[in-house]
């Protein structure tokens, strides 16, 4: 059977972000990608300037449209901008029974754009996150989700992360990328685990989607059938690659995206 995998997610018309770095993941990882679209943003490399959210009944309706057909496997979910958006997203996956929910909890744009409304982030608390298999915060991200300050050493990171975990997911990975320091730690915690994921920081200024890009691969991964732990080491290694591959693309004049195709692409 095709391994499929949706993503939930805002629009990023430069191509870096949103659904389009999700379904260019997939593709690269070999799943086949589906995807309902929340919002639109008008944005690029240099930041976001504006965002149309779409009518939470057609958000609705797109995922009907997709389960009414397709036999999805795992899915990402990234921008939800607003309560209604999320309060549609959560219904229509429990109608479905969807499986293997991966929760990347876009709140603001690394520019400072804010992709989620501030009322809207109690509601991801309880619509969206008791359901997710698991949520991949960044410092930031879950210091919104904790109320408490950005985590400054690893104690700090498990102990945030622990708390959403109280909210009722799975595991949570939190991502230091955010953080200082030569290495970049992530930290998996969940389900009596605690799997510490180092890599060495890139010199780099095109990471445009990271996040994005990362949740996604763990939900090809999933889609694929590997096991929760084996599909973040996974896409941690993916990521790390798709960074440090990316000063071969030019494209645009602020942070550029990853490289996604960078085991396919051939330099010319």
């Amino acid at each position: 059977m095709t391994a499929i995998a949706l993503t939930i997610a805002g629009s990023d018309p430069s191509g870096g972000a949103g659904i389009q770095a999700d379904l260019k993941t997939f593709a690269a990882l070999g799943v086949y990608g589906a995807s309902v679209v929340t919002a639109l943003t008008a944005q690029n490399t240099q930041g976001v300037t504006a965002v149309h959210d779409v009518p939470a009944d057609f958000v609705a309706a797109q995922i009907e449209a997709v389960y009414a057909d397709l036999a999805v496997g795992a899915v990402k979910i990234g921008m939800l901008s607003r309560s209604a958006t999320i309060e549609a997203v959560a219904k229509g996956l429990a109608r479905h029974r969807a499986r293997n929910i991966v929760l990347d909890p876009v709140i603001a744009a690394t520019a400072g754009a804010a992709l989620l409304a501030k009322d809207a982030v109690e509601t991801l608390r309880r619509e969206i996150i008791p359901w997710s298999l698991i949520v991949t915060p960044n410092l930031p991200e879950a210091a919104a989700l904790t109320g408490a300050s950005l985590a400054r050493n690893e104690t700090e990171m498990e102990a945030q992360a622990r708390e959403i975990l109280s909210l009722g997911a799975r595991y949570v990975l939190i991502k230091g990328g955010h953080g200082e320091g030569v290495d970049s730690v992530d930290l998996l915690i969940g389900q009596g685990k605690a799997v510490r994921l180092s890599a060495k920081r890139i010199a780099t200024k095109n990471t445009h989607g990271t996040g994005c890009t990362l949740s996604a691969a763990i939900a090809a991964g999933l889609a694929k059938g590997r096991d929760l732990v084996a599909a973040v080491q996974d896409a941690k290694a993916y990521v790390t690659a798709a960074i440090a591959h990316a000063d071969a693309l030019d494209v645009g004049h602020g942070r550029g995206p990853l490289h996604h195709f960078y085991k396919q692409w051939r330099d010319p």
